[in-house]
């Protein structure tokens, strides 16, 4: 097992039960432990469409056999379990948003994935949660 890192933000609906709910979808993934929560952080949205709510944002440690690309599907299928539409506005306000900011020490750039995430030292929302959890 890799100790990975995950993203997770939400400014639509009931914020703190979309985090909830996609904290423990995470904790029911095959081959995969929650190590660590961070605390919760309330942000302005970045970018986007203007008049967007606050997201909430939270990282978590974890430990999974999965590989990246395997975890990447999981982590989509829970987005859209969790009510997030297929329709993609970037930096647009949405239920969930799920992402793999670090997976053990691999670098990955393609069209598909990139670890670690792009902007996770640039947004104080990222690394923000993620420095409690290291």
């Amino acid at each position: 097992m890799v100790v990975c890192y995950l993203g997770l933000g939400s400014n639509l609906g009931n914020r703190h039960k979309n985090i909830a709910l996609a904290v423990s979808k995470i904790k029911e993934l095959k081959r995969t432990q929650v190590i660590k929560i961070s605390h919760l952080y309330e942000t302005k949205p970045v970018g986007g469409p203007k008049g967007q709510g606050k997201f909430l944002n939270a990282a978590l440690k974890i430990k999974t056999s999965l590989t990246p690309y395997k975890l990447l599907k999981a982590l989509k299928k829970i987005e859209r379990e969790l009510g997030r539409s297929g329709t993609y506005i970037r930096w647009g306000p949405r239920v969930i948003d799920l992402d793999i900011l670090f997976y053990a020490d691999r670098f990955i750039k393609n069209k598909r994935l990139k670890i670690p995430h792009p902007k996770v030292f640039v947004r104080e929302f990222v690394w923000r949660p993620l420095l409690e959890i290291l």
